[in-house]
């Protein structure tokens, strides 16, 4: 049977989510339990004035039942995709960023500069931006405007000054997703993604604006839940070792934190127990798991998580490496 220490070492290698805009008692378990963070979403709070009030009292609570510090984080990233509207800049999806030619980069920076300023004042620690796809498919269901560009030197160059500046301002950024999804033609929260691509085209299209975060030292960077047939046959990159270990931290030297995209999307989670899946991430390489919605697959996951360190399937010396990166992002924007 698990120890406390077990289970608490594998609750801090979560982030997550909540339903309601008030902290509940599925919350109050997770937070007790010792997670390492929580995301918001529209169903929290859309309002800036809101969520700030809501994170305060998320991290309060924390603080109350003597848990270990977390981070707030929220997926917030310009267009179509953001969570907060009221007393926010309405900012542009990347792709608009992205087509400026020279002064790409510069509107990039800028619109960093205004995620850390309102983020930050909202008490958010972690934004799961900037999106460093290259929109190489006009078929991509799920990409596509979110992109900075089809070219990847211009995903590289916007990518980097957004990184840069939003850091700058207290928020952690996040690159996404690792080692790219922008070329599929199906959406990874309803199905699983595979690309039959060469690693030398991966290496020259996908992959260079995640070397290009890497060396901007982004805090932090997020898996695909996409088969890379040639670096891993059959093998979501999420819980693929050749591409967290081998690719992402061998090859481009990566040593910041490892997320996962949300378990709970259709390409893991029609295939696979969160528990089973919890595992394998971690074992692949991710230090700090989304499980964005259900409080029972969020026991899942630690209740897995716990039991695999006991026996030893899941290295406790893993599981402390990944605890450890997170206490350090958690260390440096965490508030």
């Amino acid at each position: 049977m698990p120890t406390d220490a077990d289970r608490k070492l594998a609750a801090r290698l979560l982030c997550v989510g909540f339903t309601g805009n008030v902290v509940d008692d599925s919350l109050r378990e997770m937070l007790s339990a010792g997670v390492g963070g929580v995301i918001l979403f529209a169903r929290n709070a859309t309002t800036h004035a809101g969520a700030a009030e809501l994170v305060r009292a998320i991290k309060r609570e924390s603080a109350s039942l003597a848990s270990p510090t977390i981070f707030a984080s929220i997926d917030h990233e310009g267009g179509r995709v953001v969570r907060l509207v009221e007393g926010m800049t309405v900012v542009p999806p990347m792709r608009d960023v992205g087509s400026l030619g020279g002064s790409g980069p510069q509107e990039a920076a800028r619109m960093g500069g205004i995620f850390a300023r309102e983020l930050r004042a909202a008490n958010f620690d972690v934004d799961f931006a900037p999106v460093v796809d290259v929109d190489s498919n006009a078929a991509n269901p799920v990409i596509g405007a979110r992109s900075f560009s089809s070219d990847p030197k211009v995903v590289s160059q916007c990518a980097v000054a957004f990184i840069q500046a939003m850091q700058a301002g207290g928020v952690a950024a996040c690159a996404k997703h690792f080692p790219g999804h922008g070329d599929t033609d199906l959406d990874s929260h309803l199905d699983l993604p595979r690309l039959s691509h060469a690693l030398d085209r991966l290496r020259a299209t996908e992959i260079p604006p995640f070397i290009a975060a890497a060396r901007a030292g982004v805090a932090s960077i997020m898996t695909a839940h996409v088969v890379f047939e040639a670096v891993d046959p059959g093998v979501p990159a999420t819980m693929s070792r050749k591409v967290i270990e081998g690719i992402l931290r061998g090859e481009i030297g990566f040593e910041g934190v490892v997320f996962s995209d949300d378990l709970e999307m259709g390409a893991i989670a029609d295939r696979m127990g969160i528990g089973e899946a919890a595992v394998r991430a971690i074992d692949a390489g991710v230090d700090c798991l989304l499980v964005c919605h259900r409080i029972d697959r969020q026991r899942e996951a630690v209740d897995a998580l716990s039991q695999a360190i006991t026996t030893g399937r899941l290295p406790r010396a893993r599981a402390m490496q990944a605890a450890a990166r997170i206490e350090k992002l958690i260390s440096i924007y965490a508030r």
